[in-house]
Protein backbone atom coordinates (compact mmCIF):
# COMPACT_ATOMS: atom_id res chain seq x y z
CA UNK A 1 0.00 0.00 0.00
CA UNK A 2 1.43 3.48 -1.01
CA UNK A 3 1.98 5.44 2.04
CA UNK A 4 0.09 9.33 1.91
CA UNK A 5 2.31 12.03 0.62
CA UNK A 6 2.72 14.73 2.97
CA UNK A 7 1.07 18.12 2.97
CA UNK A 8 3.08 21.29 1.54
CA UNK A 9 3.35 23.29 4.83
CA UNK A 10 4.21 19.38 6.67
CA UNK A 11 7.53 19.28 4.25
CA UNK A 12 8.12 22.69 4.86
CA UNK A 13 7.93 22.43 8.70
CA UNK A 14 6.03 25.06 8.92
CA UNK A 15 3.89 23.86 11.92
CA UNK A 16 7.08 24.17 13.49
CA UNK A 17 7.90 28.04 14.39
CA UNK A 18 11.49 27.00 14.51
CA UNK A 19 10.83 25.57 10.72
CA UNK A 20 8.27 28.62 9.81
CA UNK A 21 10.98 31.32 10.59
CA UNK A 22 14.11 29.85 8.93
CA UNK A 23 11.20 29.27 5.58
CA UNK A 24 9.90 33.31 5.94
CA UNK A 25 13.97 34.21 6.37
CA UNK A 26 14.88 32.44 3.26
CA UNK A 27 11.89 34.17 1.56
CA UNK A 28 13.17 37.36 2.41
CA UNK A 29 17.02 36.69 1.67
CA UNK A 30 15.60 35.63 -2.46
CA UNK A 31 13.65 38.94 -2.43
CA UNK A 32 16.15 40.72 -1.24
CA UNK A 33 18.50 39.40 -3.54
CA UNK A 34 15.83 39.54 -6.37
CA UNK A 35 15.52 42.97 -5.89
CA UNK A 36 19.31 44.06 -5.74
CA UNK A 37 19.58 42.45 -9.23
CA UNK A 38 17.02 43.85 -10.41
CA UNK A 39 17.77 47.85 -9.13
CA UNK A 40 21.55 46.91 -10.35
CA UNK A 41 20.12 45.98 -13.99
CA UNK A 42 17.72 48.88 -13.61
CA UNK A 43 20.92 51.53 -12.83
CA UNK A 44 22.79 50.06 -15.79
CA UNK A 45 19.86 50.19 -18.45
CA UNK A 46 19.77 53.98 -17.38
CA UNK A 47 23.78 54.92 -17.04
CA UNK A 48 24.31 53.26 -20.64
CA UNK A 49 21.24 54.53 -22.39
CA UNK A 50 20.09 50.92 -23.41
CA UNK A 51 16.79 50.87 -24.98
CA UNK A 52 13.96 48.29 -23.52
CA UNK A 53 11.09 46.66 -24.60
CA UNK A 54 10.17 44.07 -27.37
CA UNK A 55 8.87 46.32 -30.14
CA UNK A 56 12.39 45.20 -32.31
CA UNK A 57 11.17 42.09 -32.72
CA UNK A 58 8.62 43.94 -35.46
CA UNK A 59 11.29 45.63 -36.86
CA UNK A 60 12.69 44.50 -39.95
CA UNK A 61 16.33 42.21 -39.32
CA UNK A 62 17.83 43.06 -42.58
CA UNK A 63 19.87 40.06 -42.49
CA UNK A 64 20.09 36.84 -44.32
CA UNK A 65 20.35 33.35 -42.94
CA UNK A 66 22.35 30.63 -44.51
CA UNK A 67 20.01 27.95 -43.67
CA UNK A 68 16.02 28.68 -43.27
CA UNK A 69 13.41 25.40 -42.45
CA UNK A 70 10.83 28.37 -43.12
CA UNK A 71 10.79 30.97 -45.98
CA UNK A 72 12.36 33.45 -44.69
CA UNK A 73 12.70 36.94 -47.04
CA UNK A 74 15.17 39.70 -47.13
CA UNK A 75 12.20 41.84 -45.05
CA UNK A 76 11.53 39.24 -42.44
CA UNK A 77 11.64 40.77 -38.98
CA UNK A 78 13.49 39.44 -36.20
CA UNK A 79 10.58 37.63 -34.55
CA UNK A 80 10.71 35.58 -37.97
CA UNK A 81 14.69 35.51 -37.57
CA UNK A 82 13.99 34.36 -34.06
CA UNK A 83 12.06 31.61 -35.00
CA UNK A 84 14.29 30.28 -38.50
CA UNK A 85 17.56 29.93 -36.06
CA UNK A 86 15.14 28.12 -33.39
CA UNK A 87 14.09 25.87 -35.61
CA UNK A 88 17.43 24.91 -36.68
CA UNK A 89 18.63 24.55 -33.52
CA UNK A 90 15.56 22.13 -32.83
CA UNK A 91 16.78 20.37 -36.31
CA UNK A 92 20.09 19.73 -35.46
CA UNK A 93 19.80 18.95 -31.38
CA UNK A 94 17.15 16.37 -32.83
CA UNK A 95 18.76 14.59 -35.35
CA UNK A 96 22.21 14.22 -33.28
CA UNK A 97 20.11 12.76 -29.97
CA UNK A 98 18.51 10.26 -32.89
CA UNK A 99 21.84 9.56 -34.13
CA UNK A 100 23.86 9.34 -30.99
CA UNK A 101 21.48 6.83 -29.78
CA UNK A 102 21.48 4.36 -32.65
CA UNK A 103 25.23 4.66 -32.39
CA UNK A 104 25.95 4.56 -29.04
CA UNK A 105 23.47 1.00 -28.92
CA UNK A 106 25.95 -0.24 -31.31
CA UNK A 107 28.89 1.24 -29.90
CA UNK A 108 27.58 -0.24 -26.86
CA UNK A 109 26.47 -3.63 -28.35
CA UNK A 110 30.32 -4.22 -29.76
CA UNK A 111 31.94 -3.26 -26.09
CA UNK A 112 29.93 -6.34 -24.84
CA UNK A 113 30.93 -8.21 -28.06
CA UNK A 114 32.64 -11.78 -27.60
CA UNK A 115 35.40 -10.86 -29.81
CA UNK A 116 38.01 -9.55 -27.75
CA UNK A 117 39.31 -6.96 -30.66
CA UNK A 118 35.80 -5.53 -31.42
CA UNK A 119 35.39 -4.69 -27.32
CA UNK A 120 38.25 -3.26 -27.49
CA UNK A 121 38.13 -1.20 -30.53
CA UNK A 122 34.61 0.18 -29.16
CA UNK A 123 36.57 0.71 -25.68
CA UNK A 124 39.27 2.87 -27.47
CA UNK A 125 36.58 4.55 -29.18
CA UNK A 126 35.03 5.45 -26.31
CA UNK A 127 37.75 6.78 -24.66
CA UNK A 128 38.84 8.72 -27.58
CA UNK A 129 35.76 10.60 -27.91
CA UNK A 130 34.57 11.25 -24.52
CA UNK A 131 38.39 12.88 -23.26
CA UNK A 132 38.62 15.34 -26.85
CA UNK A 133 36.75 18.53 -25.90
CA UNK A 134 33.67 19.13 -28.30
CA UNK A 135 34.32 22.42 -29.29
CA UNK A 136 37.89 20.80 -30.45
CA UNK A 137 36.45 17.73 -32.24
CA UNK A 138 33.64 20.58 -34.52
CA UNK A 139 36.64 22.06 -35.39
CA UNK A 140 38.43 18.84 -36.41
CA UNK A 141 35.42 17.72 -38.94
CA UNK A 142 34.44 21.12 -40.00
CA UNK A 143 38.42 22.61 -41.07
CA UNK A 144 40.04 19.57 -41.17
CA UNK A 145 37.26 17.05 -42.72
CA UNK A 146 35.21 18.99 -44.73
CA UNK A 147 36.96 22.09 -45.17
CA UNK A 148 39.56 20.70 -47.64
CA UNK A 149 36.51 19.19 -49.94
CA UNK A 150 36.28 19.80 -53.44
CA UNK A 151 34.90 22.72 -55.28
CA UNK A 152 31.46 21.63 -56.52
CA UNK A 153 32.80 20.83 -60.53
CA UNK A 154 35.11 17.93 -58.54
CA UNK A 155 31.97 17.03 -56.28
CA UNK A 156 32.23 13.50 -54.66
CA UNK A 157 29.46 11.86 -56.04
CA UNK A 158 27.30 8.45 -54.68
CA UNK A 159 25.62 6.76 -57.58
CA UNK A 160 25.29 10.57 -59.34
CA UNK A 161 22.32 11.20 -56.56
CA UNK A 162 24.48 12.42 -53.64
CA UNK A 163 27.38 15.22 -54.33
CA UNK A 164 29.52 16.49 -51.56
CA UNK A 165 31.58 19.35 -52.17
CA UNK A 166 32.69 22.18 -49.84
CA UNK A 167 29.17 23.84 -50.30
CA UNK A 168 27.97 21.22 -48.25
CA UNK A 169 26.00 17.99 -49.27
CA UNK A 170 23.71 17.91 -52.07
CA UNK A 171 20.68 15.22 -51.45
CA UNK A 172 17.53 14.67 -53.81
CA UNK A 173 14.33 16.55 -51.92
CA UNK A 174 10.95 15.61 -52.03
CA UNK A 175 8.40 17.34 -53.97
CA UNK A 176 4.30 16.78 -52.92
CA UNK A 177 2.43 16.12 -56.48
CA UNK A 178 -1.35 17.26 -56.37
CA UNK A 179 -2.53 13.70 -54.79
CA UNK A 180 -0.42 14.10 -51.97
CA UNK A 181 -2.62 15.67 -49.38
CA UNK A 182 -5.18 12.52 -50.53
CA UNK A 183 -2.03 9.56 -50.09
CA UNK A 184 -1.42 11.23 -46.41
CA UNK A 185 -5.51 10.66 -45.70
CA UNK A 186 -6.06 7.36 -46.40
CA UNK A 187 -2.45 6.97 -44.78
CA UNK A 188 -4.05 8.44 -41.53
CA UNK A 189 -6.80 6.50 -41.94
CA UNK A 190 -5.31 2.67 -42.39
CA UNK A 191 -3.31 3.65 -39.65
CA UNK A 192 -6.26 4.44 -37.04
CA UNK A 193 -7.38 1.15 -38.26
CA UNK A 194 -4.67 -0.42 -38.16
CA UNK A 195 -4.26 0.44 -34.63
CA UNK A 196 -8.37 -0.35 -33.73
CA UNK A 197 -7.80 -3.83 -35.47
CA UNK A 198 -4.24 -4.58 -33.80
CA UNK A 199 -5.72 -3.48 -30.55
CA UNK A 200 -8.87 -6.16 -31.40
CA UNK A 201 -6.27 -8.73 -32.52
CA UNK A 202 -4.64 -8.62 -28.93
CA UNK A 203 -7.79 -8.24 -26.65
CA UNK A 204 -8.77 -11.91 -28.66
CA UNK A 205 -5.24 -13.45 -27.88
CA UNK A 206 -5.21 -12.43 -24.49
CA UNK A 207 -8.89 -13.83 -23.84
CA UNK A 208 -7.88 -17.32 -25.93
CA UNK A 209 -4.37 -17.77 -25.07
CA UNK A 210 -3.79 -18.30 -28.98
CA UNK A 211 -1.72 -15.78 -31.35
CA UNK A 212 -3.71 -13.86 -33.37
CA UNK A 213 -3.55 -13.76 -37.29
CA UNK A 214 -5.77 -10.62 -37.05
CA UNK A 215 -2.83 -8.39 -37.04
CA UNK A 216 -1.71 -9.23 -40.22
CA UNK A 217 -4.89 -8.16 -41.86
CA UNK A 218 -4.71 -5.07 -39.49
CA UNK A 219 -1.09 -4.38 -41.45
CA UNK A 220 -2.45 -5.24 -44.79
CA UNK A 221 -5.40 -2.65 -44.30
CA UNK A 222 -2.56 -0.21 -43.02
CA UNK A 223 -1.23 -0.36 -46.45
CA UNK A 224 -3.60 -1.22 -48.99
CA UNK A 225 -5.60 2.50 -48.91
CA UNK A 226 -2.58 4.32 -49.79
CA UNK A 227 -2.05 1.87 -52.26
CA UNK A 228 -4.78 2.15 -53.86
CA UNK A 229 -4.59 5.83 -54.10
CA UNK A 230 -0.83 5.50 -55.59
CA UNK A 231 -2.70 3.80 -58.14
CA UNK A 232 -5.89 5.53 -58.76
CA UNK A 233 -4.13 9.12 -58.71
CA UNK A 234 -0.51 8.75 -59.37
CA UNK A 235 2.86 9.13 -57.31
CA UNK A 236 2.00 11.52 -54.09
CA UNK A 237 6.03 12.51 -54.18
CA UNK A 238 8.45 13.15 -57.01
CA UNK A 239 11.85 13.49 -56.32
CA UNK A 240 14.09 16.69 -57.02
CA UNK A 241 17.50 15.09 -58.24
CA UNK A 242 20.54 17.02 -57.85
CA UNK A 243 22.43 17.21 -60.52
CA UNK A 244 25.90 18.98 -62.21
CA UNK A 245 25.41 22.60 -63.98
CA UNK A 246 28.05 24.84 -64.66
CA UNK A 247 29.98 25.59 -61.55
CA UNK A 248 27.61 24.60 -59.03
CA UNK A 249 24.69 21.64 -58.23
CA UNK A 250 21.72 22.34 -59.46
CA UNK A 251 18.65 21.00 -58.30
CA UNK A 252 17.94 19.19 -55.09
CA UNK A 253 18.55 20.32 -51.58
CA UNK A 254 22.17 21.37 -50.21
CA UNK A 255 22.85 20.79 -46.68
CA UNK A 256 25.76 23.19 -45.51
CA UNK A 257 29.02 22.12 -44.58
CA UNK A 258 28.18 23.82 -40.87
CA UNK A 259 25.39 21.54 -40.48
CA UNK A 260 26.86 18.64 -41.44
CA UNK A 261 29.88 18.64 -38.75
CA UNK A 262 27.49 19.26 -36.49
CA UNK A 263 25.82 16.38 -36.49
CA UNK A 264 28.46 14.39 -37.14
CA UNK A 265 31.00 15.93 -34.31
CA UNK A 266 27.44 16.07 -31.70
CA UNK A 267 26.46 12.78 -32.70
CA UNK A 268 29.94 11.12 -32.52
CA UNK A 269 30.39 12.80 -29.00
CA UNK A 270 26.83 11.99 -27.58
CA UNK A 271 27.36 8.24 -28.83
CA UNK A 272 30.25 7.51 -26.71
CA UNK A 273 28.12 8.44 -23.28
CA UNK A 274 24.81 7.12 -23.95
CA UNK A 275 26.85 3.85 -25.27
CA UNK A 276 28.78 3.71 -21.87
CA UNK A 277 25.13 4.24 -20.39
CA UNK A 278 23.50 1.35 -22.11
CA UNK A 279 26.27 -0.92 -21.71
CA UNK A 280 25.97 -0.28 -17.87
CA UNK A 281 21.62 -1.34 -18.13
CA UNK A 282 22.70 -4.29 -20.31
CA UNK A 283 24.82 -5.40 -17.18
CA UNK A 284 21.89 -4.55 -14.88
CA UNK A 285 19.75 -7.64 -16.69
CA UNK A 286 19.92 -10.24 -15.01
CA UNK A 287 22.16 -12.82 -16.20
CA UNK A 288 19.08 -15.63 -15.92
CA UNK A 289 16.88 -13.54 -18.53
CA UNK A 290 19.39 -14.54 -21.29
CA UNK A 291 20.01 -18.15 -19.78
CA UNK A 292 16.38 -18.35 -20.37
CA UNK A 293 16.39 -17.28 -23.94
CA UNK A 294 18.83 -19.30 -24.54
CA UNK A 295 17.33 -22.89 -23.24
CA UNK A 296 14.25 -21.87 -25.10
CA UNK A 297 16.38 -21.76 -28.79
CA UNK A 298 16.61 -18.21 -29.27
CA UNK A 299 19.13 -16.68 -31.01
CA UNK A 300 21.55 -14.19 -29.79
CA UNK A 301 20.25 -11.29 -31.86
CA UNK A 302 16.70 -12.21 -30.86
CA UNK A 303 17.14 -12.69 -27.27
CA UNK A 304 18.59 -8.71 -27.58
CA UNK A 305 15.94 -7.55 -29.46
CA UNK A 306 12.85 -9.36 -27.25
CA UNK A 307 14.56 -9.85 -23.69
CA UNK A 308 17.21 -7.51 -23.16
CA UNK A 309 17.21 -4.17 -25.37
CA UNK A 310 13.87 -3.44 -24.10
CA UNK A 311 14.47 -3.80 -19.88
CA UNK A 312 17.26 -1.70 -21.16
CA UNK A 313 15.80 1.49 -22.04
CA UNK A 314 13.39 1.02 -18.87
CA UNK A 315 16.86 0.96 -16.62
CA UNK A 316 19.04 4.07 -18.52
CA UNK A 317 15.65 6.33 -19.19
CA UNK A 318 16.58 8.57 -16.59
CA UNK A 319 20.13 9.24 -16.99
CA UNK A 320 19.21 8.93 -20.67
CA UNK A 321 17.01 12.30 -20.54
CA UNK A 322 19.84 13.88 -18.71
CA UNK A 323 22.24 13.29 -21.68
CA UNK A 324 19.84 14.25 -24.29
CA UNK A 325 19.54 17.76 -22.42
CA UNK A 326 23.42 17.95 -22.29
CA UNK A 327 23.24 16.97 -25.99
CA UNK A 328 20.99 19.81 -27.11
CA UNK A 329 22.60 22.49 -24.60
CA UNK A 330 25.97 21.60 -26.03
CA UNK A 331 24.24 22.69 -29.63
CA UNK A 332 24.78 26.21 -28.93
CA UNK A 333 28.43 25.14 -29.82
CA UNK A 334 27.37 25.69 -33.13
CA UNK A 335 28.28 29.25 -32.95
CA UNK A 336 31.55 28.54 -33.46
CA UNK A 337 31.55 27.11 -36.76
CA UNK A 338 28.98 29.37 -38.02
CA UNK A 339 25.96 27.59 -38.38
CA UNK A 340 22.97 29.64 -37.72
CA UNK A 341 21.57 28.43 -34.98
CA UNK A 342 19.59 30.58 -31.92
CA UNK A 343 22.91 32.10 -30.47
CA UNK A 344 24.42 32.64 -33.73
CA UNK A 345 21.75 34.69 -35.54
CA UNK A 346 19.30 35.65 -32.37
CA UNK A 347 22.04 36.15 -29.28
CA UNK A 348 24.50 36.91 -31.99
CA UNK A 349 23.48 39.10 -35.55
CA UNK A 350 20.27 40.36 -34.07
CA UNK A 351 21.78 41.33 -30.60
CA UNK A 352 24.63 43.28 -32.32
CA UNK A 353 22.31 44.83 -34.22
CA UNK A 354 19.63 45.98 -31.96
CA UNK A 355 21.80 46.47 -28.95
CA UNK A 356 18.98 45.00 -26.84
CA UNK A 357 21.00 42.42 -24.58
CA UNK A 358 18.41 41.92 -21.62
CA UNK A 359 15.41 41.24 -23.61
CA UNK A 360 17.61 38.99 -26.78
CA UNK A 361 19.46 36.64 -23.60
CA UNK A 362 16.19 36.41 -22.18
CA UNK A 363 14.29 35.29 -25.12
CA UNK A 364 17.28 33.26 -25.91
CA UNK A 365 17.92 31.39 -22.57
CA UNK A 366 13.98 30.91 -21.92
CA UNK A 367 13.61 29.44 -25.36
CA UNK A 368 16.40 26.45 -24.39
CA UNK A 369 15.36 26.08 -20.90
CA UNK A 370 11.55 25.02 -22.45
CA UNK A 371 13.10 22.93 -24.83
CA UNK A 372 15.11 21.10 -22.18
CA UNK A 373 11.65 20.95 -20.10
CA UNK A 374 10.18 19.09 -22.92
CA UNK A 375 12.35 16.86 -23.80
CA UNK A 376 12.51 15.92 -19.70
CA UNK A 377 8.27 15.73 -19.56
CA UNK A 378 8.20 13.80 -22.37
CA UNK A 379 10.59 11.26 -21.07
CA UNK A 380 8.98 11.64 -17.60
CA UNK A 381 5.85 10.69 -19.66
CA UNK A 382 7.51 7.69 -21.16
CA UNK A 383 8.96 6.09 -17.52
CA UNK A 384 6.14 6.67 -16.26
CA UNK A 385 4.11 4.30 -18.82
CA UNK A 386 6.83 2.02 -18.61
CA UNK A 387 6.59 1.29 -14.20
CA UNK A 388 3.15 1.24 -14.98
CA UNK A 389 3.84 -1.85 -17.15
CA UNK A 390 5.75 -3.51 -15.17
CA UNK A 391 3.27 -3.13 -12.08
Amino acid sequence: MTPPRASWSSRLKLDEPRGFAIQVGLVLLLCAAGAFVVGNVGANVARLNLRVGFDFLSRPAGFDIAQALIPYPETSTYLRAFWVALLNSVLLGALSIAGATVLGLAVALLRLARNPLLALIALGYIEAVRNIPLLLQLFFWYFAVLGPLPPPRQSLSLFDVVFLNKRGLALPWPVPEPSFVAFIALLAVGLVAFVLLARAARRKRIASGRSARGIWGAALVALVLPFASTVVTGTPIAWDMPRLGGFNIAGGATVIPEFVAMVIGMTIYGSAFIAELIRGGIASVNRGQTEAGMSLGLSQSRIYATIVIPQVFRAVLPPLTGQYITLFKNSSLAAAIGYPDLMLIFAGTALNQTGQPLEIIGITMASYLLINLAIAAVANVANGRMLRRER
